[in-house]
């Protein structure tokens, strides 16, 4: 009863907020349902076969393309705003409540609990690397409590990075594990081994501890620039409208975890390919004459894997970087990531941490303006092909504005 009394309260929530014209209301009724039971959680999920996704980079692009592939097989819940908190998860299995699949993105920090609510069948664990120190903590304190959290659900099926030394660690001693070789271009945060403290000894693709039993496992899951190559031989084309080797590997773990609920591969791996955006990132806009592709990073790793996509042949380069609590509001991230090699291409620090940016282009040698207003930015930049690459809120608040001006 009290369930029911927390869905029909957040229904009647949820309309308000949208009549008043304050968003789609799906937040403020998962805030009023949790209140009113703190168990609804577990009730929304209870019969569902439900997938969790998480990670420090790409869980919103590999719950979009695990829903893909899962919708091979039937209805599937799940957020479509990448709302990755209790109430967002809750909102998403609200609006959903009779589909039988779920493919649920969940923050990192959240994982265990949601995962004691939820009695995943799946979880895809994507990779690990600082993120806002000033909210999450250190790293190994977070691998710590997720490999605690995955210990408590040893019937659950880990979708798993062997790239990734910290997500290795997180699930190696599970009793049910798929090993994905999906792909790492960030080692800085797993220098040492989780497990012993010791030095992580790289020999091409593969790594081990020098002060443990821990190493790289053997792959069941692979993929190259061309093809996925799974268990007993399964060798599928792989072919995304995504850009970027990290959407190869998010694609990978995707159609494992629909797989391990049933779903053909190939079928599986065509759904995954079919996406093409996510929350406006990777759109294409006009503006002011100029096309304008989005692209966002939130963190040093992030921010490395997102300068690897930027096109060489565009004109112009915006790099947009607030520094709101969203975004963690301490910034000496900037000098962890390489900003280099962008000759022939006109860049623009912008943002309100523009100033910050700007020291930080200097010290790599980049030569820029500086445009703190992202729209005047990218109108400064030479008409063409202009790359923006915005963290979390200057890129929401750059889209607000395009949206405006395309109202207007």
């Amino acid at each position: 009863m009290r369930g029911q009394l927390a869905l029909r309260a957040a229904t009647a929530a949820s309309w308000a907020s949208r009549r008043a014209g304050r968003g789609n209301g799906s937040m403020i009724g998962g805030l009023i349902a949790l209140r009113i039971d703190p168990s609804i959680m577990t009730q929304l999920g209870r019969g569902k076969r439900t997938v969790l996704i998480t990670g420090t980079n790409g869980k919103s692009t590999t719950t979009r393309m695990t829903t893909a592939a899962l919708q091979t097989l039937g209805r599937v819940a799940t957020q479509a705003d990448g709302a990755n908190m209790d109430a967002g998860i809750v909102a998403a299995l609200t609006a959903h409540r009779t589909a039988p699949l779920a493919a649920i993105e969940v923050d990192e920090l959240h994982l265990p609990h949601v995962s004691d609510a939820l009695n995943p069948s799946v979880v895809v664990l994507l990779n690990l690397s600082r993120d806002q120190l000033d909210r999450v903590g250190e790293i190994n304190m977070i691998e710590r409590r997720l490999r605690e959290g995955m210990a408590r659900h040893p019937a659950a099926v880990l979708i798993a990075n062997c790239d990734d030394v910290l997500v290795t660690s997180i699930a190696y001693d599970h009793p049910n594990v798929v090993w994905v070789s999906a792909g790492s271009g960030w080692s800085v945060d797993a220098t040492s081994c989780p497990r012993s403290g010791e030095p992580i000894v790289w020999e091409g693709e593969h790594w081990y501890s020098t002060g443990a039993d821990f190493q790289r496992p053997a792959p069941q899951w692979r993929v190259d620039e061309h093809a996925l190559y799974g268990p007993d031989g399964v060798e599928i084309p792989l072919s995304l409208a995504l850009p970027g080797r990290a959407n190869r590997g998010n694609a990978a773990q995707a159609v494992a975890a629909a797989v391990a609920l049933g779903a053909d591969p190939a079928d599986a791996a065509a759904a995954a390919g079919t996406v093409r955006e996510i929350a406006g990132r990777y759109r294409t806009v006009e503006v002011d004459g100029r096309s304008t592709r989005m692209l966002l990073a939130k963190n040093p790793a992030g921010w490395q894997e997102a300068l690897s996509m930027i096109d060489p042949a565009a004109t112009g380069l915006v790099i947009a970087v607030n520094g709101q609590v969203p975004d963690g509001e301490d910034l000496s991230w900037l000098w962890d990531v390489r900003f280099e090699h962008f000759e022939g291409t006109q860049v623009v620090a912008a943002g309100e941490r523009a100033t910050d940016l700007a020291v930080r282009l200097t010290y790599a040698g980049v030569e820029h303006t500086t445009v703190a207003d992202p729209l005047r930015a990218i109108a400064s930049c030479p008409p063409g092909r202009v790359e923006v690459l915005a963290n979390y809120t200057a890129f929401r608040d750059l889209n607000r504005d395009l949206e405006a001006g395309t109202r207007a």
